[in-house]
């Protein structure tokens, strides 16, 4: 399984951003598909993620500012950051556990890190 990640880079503060994250080869079920982040001298960190079914997590620090969706045809997707702030400063993994065949256990699979720097 592979996860293609596009979007991100530099924005002013209250400025917006889309992160867009594709999955692709051997994919029975794709349970879960998110975004983490993490921040120089800092873990890494859920942003937000979403289920199969529709039902979203998305972290207190980001919540009413990011929206995360997903295209289940599709295997893709995408977080909606507006008001941006400097502390959302981090590089930005797209995630997703994965059936990759009947009775298999999920599996974690991780795209390349995209930078999204909000300057001040």
């Amino acid at each position: 399984v592979q996860l293609q990640a596009s979007g991100g880079g530099l924005v002013q503060a209250g400025g917006s951003l889309r992160l867009s994250c594709a999955a692709s080869g051997s994919i029975f079920r794709n349970v879960v598909m998110g975004y983490y982040r993490q921040a120089p001298g800092k873990q890494r960190e859920l942003v937000a993620k979403v289920f199969i079914d529709g039902r979203t997590n998305v972290a207190e620090s980001v919540e009413g500012r990011f929206t995360i969706s997903r295209d289940n045809a599709k295997n893709t997707v995408n977080l909606q950051m507006d008001s941006l702030k400097p502390e959302d400063t981090a590089v930005y993994y797209c995630n997703a556990k994965v059936h990759t065949a009947w009775a298999t256990p999920v599996t974690d699979y991780w795209g390349q890190g995209t930078l999204v720097t909000v300057s001040s």
